[in-house]
């Protein structure tokens, strides 16, 4: 419907640049040639004018925050406003934004990726203490200037059309109120692929098509849905699945929007995959969320143990039965998750034999995480199932 310019020449609407200028790629403010970002393909008619505020709270990420940085600043549908709010990091994240709060406000124009006289939207960094990731978003809400709010997690990239697609199905019907995204891992390694296998979400078919999700790491939301909700719990872990349940119960619409991507990267080792499973078990079970994870698997390991006791006691043929139920579950995971590969990929014996070591390391990380919380309650930010909205 609009043509493509070049990147370098693109401009927001109510900004000029003249000829030359864009031939060589530099901005002017005094010209005679209007430029914008519907010309120039960057935003489709329907998504014009819908301005956000893109959220992310923010947690010792120094290592991949320019990568997020990046990822922003390529967005064909650029956020009006951007807030980061740091969870109290102590290994250089704030610094790293400070530098790029600073960029932004002295520039005002995107970074080396866009090369483009795309005008920044505003960024800006909130330290906000010892904050849980729900407290954290929920002070990047309070202070937004928008009313739809835009959600990811820092530790993350956004594919290029990322917002817009999040956006389309908001601007196409004004009475829905959360549309979700989707999501991916980045996966560059045998390892990554069997990590994906083990414990990656397998893709849902949802209106639009398949995809992985939802998430609140891939999503927008009005500022109404959060108020009425009650915003996010103040807790560590498990607060995108309350805010979600939440929403279901007021019966907001919700919009699907499949090719709304986030890609994520998963731990890299046994080692990290242990430790980051411990937590999200731990603050689990301080949230009260064991119905959801820990229960399953406990009913799993209980119904084998009969047959170790009959291996014990007879014969150790009787292994073969949760010997069988294990692979069943390997084959299971590996089979919703081959995204339309064939039998003989699911057969691949090294490839399972990976998937069942890593299915088995958060095994251990989970019921690790749950005796944890069981003797450190004392000590823990145990959720509240009324999460304040400030």
């Amino acid at each position: 419907m609009y043509g493509r310019l070049s990147v370098a020449a693109l401009f927001k609407p109510g900004v000029f640049i003249n000829r030359t200028a864009r031939k060589e790629g530099r901005p002017r403010r005094a010209a005679r040639t209007l430029i914008s970002l519907e010309d120039a393909g960057l935003m489709t008619e329907k998504t014009i004018g819908f301005s956000v505020t893109l959220v992310i709270p923010v947690l010792n990420e120094a290592k991949c925050i320019n990568a997020l940085l990046d990822s922003i600043a390529s967005q064909t549908h650029q956020p009006g406003e951007i807030i980061f709010v740091d969870g109290g990091s102590t290994d250089g994240s704030v610094d790293l934004l400070r530098e790029a709060e600073v960029k932004f406000d002295r520039s005002g124009f995107a970074g080396d990726r866009l090369k483009s006289a795309v005008r920044r939207p505003r960024l800006r960094v909130i330290e906000a203490g010892e904050a849980t990731p729900g407290r954290g978003r929920n002070i990047g809400i309070a202070a937004a200037a928008n009313e739809w709010i835009a959600l990811t997690d820092a530790g993350i990239e956004l594919d290029s059309e990322w917002l817009e697609r999040l956006i389309e199905p908001a601007a196409r019907d004004e009475s829905v109120r959360v549309v979700y995204g989707g999501y991916e891992a980045v996966i560059g390694n045998f390892f990554e692929r069997c990590a994906a296998l083990a414990y990656l979400a397998p893709r849902r078919q949802r209106p639009g098509g398949l995809m992985r999700g939802p998430s609140i790491a891939s999503a927008l939301i009005h500022r109404d849905v959060w108020t009425a909700v009650g915003g996010f719990p103040d807790i560590r872990a498990a607060e995108d699945l309350f805010f979600m349940e939440r929403v279901g119960k007021f019966n907001f619409k919700i919009g699907w929007a499949p090719s709304a991507i986030v890609r994520w990267r998963l731990r890299p080792t046994l080692a990290s995959t242990f430790k980051k499973f411990l937590l999200y078990s731990k603050h689990n079970v301080w949230a009260g969320r064991q119905w959801d994870w820990h229960y399953g698997l406990a009913r799993n390991y209980l119904a084998a143990l009969p047959f170790v006791a009959l291996a014990i006691a007879h014969s150790r043929w009787w292994l073969i039965v949760p010997l069988l139920a294990s692979f069943a579950r390997v084959a299971k995971n590996i089979w919703e998750r081959r995204d339309g590969r064939g039998v003989w990929w699911l057969l691949n014996p090294i490839q399972f034999v990976g998937a069942a070591v890593v299915i088995l390391v958060i095994d251990l990380a989970s019921f690790a995480g749950w005796a944890q919380a069981a003797l450190q309650e004392n000590g823990s930010s145990k959720a509240e199932d009324q999460p304040a909205a400030s």
